[in-house]
C-alpha cells in the first residue's frame, strides 16, 4: 500500500504566470461561447416525451456518440490518470472495469428500449402496480445521483483551482461554487436533445486532445512505449510494486475477494446508471439502441486506451510524488502532464493546457447536467405525474425544471460543506446501489416471468439497506488513511465495497419475495414479453403499472 505522507501537501506550484494568465482568459472565452451556444439549444417544448427522451428520435450514430459522452465524465477524465499515477496497476483495473460496464449495458440495451420505459419507476412498474415501486425507484435514483453530483462538482473545483494557481481548500470551494452555478443555469434549461449535441461535440474534442497528449508523450521517449513504461515505473511511488495489484489504499485482509467485489460494483454500477438508461431509451428502436451502444463501446475503448497511456505518461513526465503533492487524489495528473510536455512560455504549451482545461469543463458540464436531468425526470415522471390527479404536461415539465435547480443546489451545498473530508467513497456507494438495487431487479424483470411486486420491493429495499449498512462499517468510512474519518475505527465489514454481499443477497431476496407471494398481489402478472423481442412497440398500460 502507498505511503500517503507526501500526498496532498499542496507544496508544488503547477504553473508559472506566463502560462496561467492566457490559459485563464482562453477558458473564460470558451465558457462564454459554450453558454451562448446553450441559448441556441433552448426550446419551448412542453411535451414530456420530447423533453425527456427527444421524442425517441435520435439516430444510432448521434446517440452512440452521446452514450460515449456519458462515459467521459470528470471522474473518468481526471481521476483515472491520477489513479494510474499513484496506484499503478489498480488504476488500470478501475478503467477497464468501467469499460466492461458498457458491455453489460450493451447486453440489456435492446430490452430496455423495447420496454418503452425511460425511468427506473417505469421499469419497476413492469412487474408491480401502485406507488410503492415508483417511490422505491425515485429513492434509488437519488441515492445514485447525489453522490455523483457531489464528486463531479468537487473534481471541477480542484481542476479549476489548479489552473488559476491557488490549489488550496478555500479556493477549491470558491471554484466549485462558481462552476456549479454556471452548470445549474445550463441544466435548468437543458433537455435531452440539447445535452446530446453537447455530448457529441465533447467526444471528438476529448479524443483529439488526449491523442495529441499521447503523441507528445511518446515523442519525449523516442516513440518507444517500452521507454515510457520504464520511466513511469521508475518515477512511481513504489517501483517494485507499480505493475502489480496491491497499491490501492482500500486493500483489506481479504485481498482477492475484496478485488472481486470492487470489480463487480464498478462493472454493474456503470451499466445500471439512471442517466445511461434514459439515454438508451431515446433511441428509435431496440435495434437502434443496440447499435448506439456498440458505437459507444468502440469510442469508449479508444478513450480508455488514450487515458491509460496518459496516466502512464503523467507518471513518467511529472512523477507520482509531484502529482501527489499537488493533489492527494491525483486529479491534477492530466493537467500537470499537459503543462510538462512542452517548454515554459511557449504558445503550444498554453494551447495544450487550455485544451485539456476546456475538455475538463465540458466533461463536468455534461456529466452534471445528465445526472441531474435523469434524477429530475424520475421525480417529475415517477412522483409528481403519479400523485397529482390534475397534472398537465406543462406542469410536469415545470416540475422537472424546478427539480433540476433543487438537485444542483443540493449537490453544490454538499460539495462545499464536505470539502475537508475524504468523500471519494461516495462513488463506491453510488455504484454499489446501482449494482445491488437496479441490476437484480432488471434481470428478474426481463428474464423471469414469476418476478412480482413483493420480490421487487424486497430486492430493491434489501439491496439499498445492505449498501448503507455495509458501507458505513467499511474501511472506506473509518480505519484507513483515505477514509471519511481516518482517526476513527469502527469498521467491521471486511471488504471495501458492499457489492460482494449486497448483489447476491438482493437476487436472493427477489427470489424469496416472488415465490412466497401470490401472483396477483399487486403485481402486473399480465406482462406481455413480446415487446421485449421487438414484436410489439412497447408494453401495455397494465404492464407499465398504470
Amino acid at each position: 500500500m502507498v505511503s500517503l505522507e507526501l500526498l496532498g501537501s499542496g507544496a508544488v506550484e503547477p504553473f508559472d504566470v506566463a502560462v496561467r494568465q492566457p490559459v485563464i482568459i482562453s477558458i473564460l472565452v470558451f465558457i462564454g461561447c459554450a453558454l451562448l451556444w446553450l441559448v441556441t439549444l433552448v426550446t419551448d417544448q412542453d411535451s414530456p416525451d420530447e423533453v425527456y427522451v427527444a421524442d425517441r428520435s435520435l439516430s444510432p450514430a448521434v446517440n452512440g456518440f452521446a452514450m460515449a459522452g456519458e462515459f467521459i465524465t470528470a471522474i473518468s477524465l481526471l481521476a483515472i490518470p491520477g489513479a494510474i499515477a499513484l496506484f499503478g496497476y489498480d488504476g488500470f483495473a478501475a478503467a477497464v472495469d468501467a469499460l466492461l460496464g458498457m458491455g453489460v449495458a450493451l447486453l440489456l440495451a435492446q430490452r430496455i428500449r423495447n420496454s418503452g420505459c425511460y425511468t427506473l419507476g417505469d421499469l419497476f412498474g413492469l412487474r408491480a402496480r401502485g406507488p410503492a415501486p415508483r417511490a422505491a425507484a425515485a429513492l434509488v435514483t437519488l441515492a445514485i445521483t447525489l453522490p455523483l453530483l457531489l464528486i463531479q462538482l468537487r473534481a471541477a473545483g480542484i481542476s479549476a483551482s489548479l489552473v488559476i494557481g491557488a490549489s488550496t481548500e478555500h479556493v477549491q470551494v470558491i471554484c466549485t461554487i462558481m462552476i456549479g452555478c454556471l452548470i445549474t443555469c445550463f441544466a435548468a434549461v437543458a433537455e435531452l436533445r440539447g445535452t446530446t449535441f453537447m455530448q457529441v461535440v465533447k467526444v471528438p474534442l476529448t479524443l483529439m486532445t488526449l491523442a495529441v497528449i499521447t503523441l507528445l508523450a511518446l515523442r519525449e521517449f523516442e516513440w518507444n512505449p517500452g521507454n515510457l513504461l520504464s520511466a513511469a515505473v521508475d518515477a512511481s511511488l513504489a517501483p517494485d510494486a507499480y505493475l502489480s495489484p496491491g497499491m490501492w489504499p482500500y486493500e483489506t485482509d481479504f485481498g482477492t475477494l475484496n478485488d472481486v467485489g470492487a470489480h463487480l460494483v464498478v462493472i454493474l454500477g456503470t451499466a445500471m446508471a439512471p442517466h445511461l438508461i434514459l439515454r438508451i431509451s431515446a433511441s428509435r428502436s431496440g435495434r437502434s439502441a443496440r447499435r448506439s451502444m456498440s458505437i459507444a463501446a468502440v469510442l469508449s475503448t479508444a478513450f480508455v486506451a488514450l487515458l491509460l497511456t496518459a496516466g502512464l505518461a503523467s507518471t513518467a513526465v511529472v512523477g507520482s510524488r509531484t502529482i501527489g503533492a499537488v493533489d492527494g487524489n491525483g486529479q491534477s495528473a492530466l493537467v500537470l502532464l499537459a503543462s510538462g510536455l512542452l517548454h515554459d512560455g511557449s504558445s503550444a504549451r498554453v494551447v495544450l493546457v487550455t485544451a485539456i482545461s476546456c475538455v475538463a469543463f465540458l466533461a463536468v458540464l455534461t456529466a452534471v447536467s445528465s445526472v441531474t436531468f435523469a434524477a429530475a425526470v424520475s421525480l417529475a415522471h415517477d412522483v409528481f405525474a403519479r400523485y397529482r390527479r390534475r397534472r398537465t404536461d406543462e406542469g410536469e415539465v415545470r416540475v422537472l425544471r424546478l427539480a433540476v435547480v433543487v438537485l444542483c443546489a443540493l449537490g453544490l451545498s454538499l460539495s462545499a460543506a464536505t470539502y475537508r473530508y475524504q468523500v471519494e467513497f461516495l462513488i463506491t456507494f453510488a455504484m454499489s446501489v446501482a449494482a445491488s438495487c437496479v441490476f437484480p431487479a432488471l434481470i428478474y424483470t426481463f428474464f423471469w416471468r414469476r418476478f412480482n411486486r413483493r420480490g421487487l420491493l424486497w430486492s430493491v429495499y434489501g439491496g439499498l439497506l445492505l449498501c448503507v449498512v455495509l458501507m458505513l462499517f467499511s474501511s472506506s468510512v473509518s480505519g484507513s488513511a483515505y477514509a471519511l474519518w481516518p482517526e476513527e475505527d469502527f469498521a467491521w465489514y471486511p471488504f471495501q465495497t458492499p457489492g460482494l454481499v449486497a448483489v447476491p443477497i438482493a437476487f436472493l431476496l427477489g427470489w424469496i419475495g416472488s415465490v412466497t407471494s401470490s401472483r396477483d398481489s399487486g403485481s402486473a402478472a399480465a406482462v406481455d414479453h413480446s415487446f421485449l423481442t421487438e414484436r410489439r412497440s412497447g408494453p401495455t398500460a397494465t404492464a407499465r403499472g398504470q
